[in-house]
C-alpha cells in the first residue's frame, strides 16, 4: 500500500468516526430530539419546497432525516438519524449511512425526506433488515420559487425522495447507496 493510499485510508477513517460515534444510551431522550429535529426538518421543508405538504398527505409513510453529515478525503462517509411518520405521528426511528470512494474532499450536512408511495414500498422499507437505495428511487427536485418538479412517472414511482437544505463544501447530493436501518433511539 502506497504512502498517500495508507494516508487517505486513515483520513478517511477519522473522518467516519466522530459520526459513528452519535448513537444515543439507555434511557437517555434520543427519541424525543430526534423528533425535535424531525419536527423542524418539516417545517422547513413544508416553508421552502412548495408541493411536500401534498406530497406528505399522498404518502403512506414518509422518512424524514434531518441532518446527514458526511465527509471525505478520497474515502468518505455519512451518519444521521431519523424518523419514519405514518399519517403525522412517528412509528419508527432509523439511521442512515454510507461510505464513498473517489474523488472527493470536503464536508457537508443536508436533510433529506424518503415519501412511500404505495403500501408496498413502505412494507418492504419497515419489514426489511436494512433497506438500500437504489437507482430505482425518483428524485423530486425543487424548481426556485414553483412548485416540486414532478411528472407523472415520479408520482407514480413507489419511493420519492427529496433532498434540502444543503449546506457545505462538498458539491451535490445524493441518497444513492445510502443504507438504512431501524434503532432504538
Amino acid at each position: 500500500m502506497s504512502t498517500l493510499s495508507r494516508r487517505n485510508l486513515i483520513l478517511g477513517s477519522a473522518a467516519i468516526l466522530p459520526l459513528a460515534a452519535c448513537a444515543g444510551g439507555i434511557g437517555s431522550d434520543a427519541g424525543q430530539r430526534i423528533d425535535s429535529r424531525v419536527d423542524s426538518a418539516v417545517a422547513f421543508m413544508y416553508d421552502n419546497i412548495p408541493g411536500t405538504r401534498e406530497l406528505t398527505s399522498d404518502a403512506e409513510g414518509v422518512l424524514i432525516m434531518p441532518l446527514i453529515t458526511e465527509a471525505g478525503f478520497g474515502f468518505g462517509g455519512g451518519y444521521g438519524r431519523g424518523a419514519l411518520r405514518i399519517n403525522g405521528a412517528t412509528v419508527d426511528y432509523y439511521s442512515s449511512a454510507s461510505a464513498t470512494f473517489g474523488l472527493q474532499i470536503g464536508a457537508q450536512q443536508y436533510a433529506h425526506a424518503l415519501f412511500f408511495m404505495t403500501e408496498e414500498s413502505l412494507r418492504d422499507f419497515r419489514y426489511s433488515s436494512g433497506w438500500v437505495v437504489g437507482a430505482d428511487i425518483e428524485y423530486a427536485v425543487n424548481r426556485q420559487g414553483a412548485n416540486l418538479g414532478t411528472d407523472t412517472t415520479s408520482l407514480l414511482s413507489p419511493v420519492i425522495g427529496v433532498v434540502f437544505g444543503q449546506a457545505g463544501l462538498i458539491a451535490g447530493a445524493t441518497l444513492e447507496g445510502q443504507r438504512y436501518s431501524r434503532i432504538l433511539p
